[in-house]
């Protein structure tokens, strides 16, 4: 009974589904496949499983394993890809060797798209971007969600997420908000009518940056009358703040406070005011 049921797999594995010249696709080939795909994702699921255990267990930086766990992940799927070309019967340096010119062309024409994986490659071993930080790139503000081989994936202070060519992070200008100190400094720029109490108008700005709930340390508040404008006497207020990619909300209520406690104390903000004289 066993004999006949080992028979019978043999006779499955060597039925042939198709054969092409020289070329015979066996049903034990499919098999062989699909064991390569099944062994690699059970390999990169226990590496995974194991770096991101170790990570919140040894307190390790999020974005440094994975940028390791994704250089990782890629080779062994480089080494898998060759696997399951030789399974198939593809010899991988007649397969190089015979595809030089035919390379060339595609490098040529996918010239940028391989500018963008060597920039992958360059982010993830190099590690100055790492997931999770926040990245000031075109004017825009985005948390870097994921950095792939060929793009990064990021999401805007609008939830909108963005698509960036890794090229475009590893040769433009981009401020990495996050390799700051865990507090960066901000201002907010007020104007107010001439003709007002300086003194009263620094205590009440003050006053209005610390009573914001995310700001309670008044030797990190600085207030500076920066200038005698053509309108207005200029403000400058500088904070220190942890909520980098929420500034600007937070940056808000700072207005909304000073606009409350400057309507309660009869400060102005002035406007740009032309006057006209006719000649009689």
């Amino acid at each position: 009974m066993i004999k006949d049921t080992f028979q019978i797999i043999r006779d499955f594995l060597e039925f042939e589904l198709f054969s092409l010249g020289e070329y015979t696709l066996r049903a034990y080939t499919i098999v062989a496949i699909f064991i390569v795909f099944l062994i690699t994702k059970v390999i990169l699921w226990l590496i995974k499983t194991t770096m991101f255990r170790k990570q919140k267990q040894k307190s390790l930086d999020l974005g440094n394993t994975y940028a390791l766990f994704q250089i990782i992940k890629y080779v062994i799927w480089v080494i898998a890809f060759a696997f399951l070309l030789e399974t198939i019967g593809v010899k991988i340096t007649v397969l190089v060797a015979g595809s030089a010119a035919l390379l060339v062309g595609i490098g040529l024409g996918l010239q940028q798209t391989f500018n963008d994986i060597v920039s992958g490659i360059i982010l993830l071993s190099e590690r100055s971007i790492k997931v999770g930080d926040v990245l000031e790139i075109d004017d825009d503000i985005v948390r870097i969600q994921e950095i792939g081989l060929r793009t990064s994936t990021g999401s805007n202070r609008d939830e909108i997420t963005i698509i960036i060519p890794n090229s475009l992070i590893t040769t433009n200008k981009v401020i990495n908000w996050s390799h700051q100190s865990k507090k960066t400094r901000f201002k907010i720029n007020v104007g107010v009518a001439y003709g007002s109490d300086v003194d009263l108008v620094s205590k009440i700005l003050k006053e209005s940056t610390l009573e914001h709930p995310d700001i309670s340390d008044e030797n990190l508040v600085d207030i500076r009358f920066l200038d005698f404008g053509n309108s207005s006497l200029d403000f400058q207020i500088l904070f220190y703040s942890e909520n980098i990619f929420r500034i600007e909300k937070e940056k808000s209520d700072i207005r909304k406070i000073i606009n409350r406690k400057f309507t309660e104390n009869n400060i102005s903000i002035p406007f740009p005011q032309m006057d006209v004289h006719f000649k009689k």
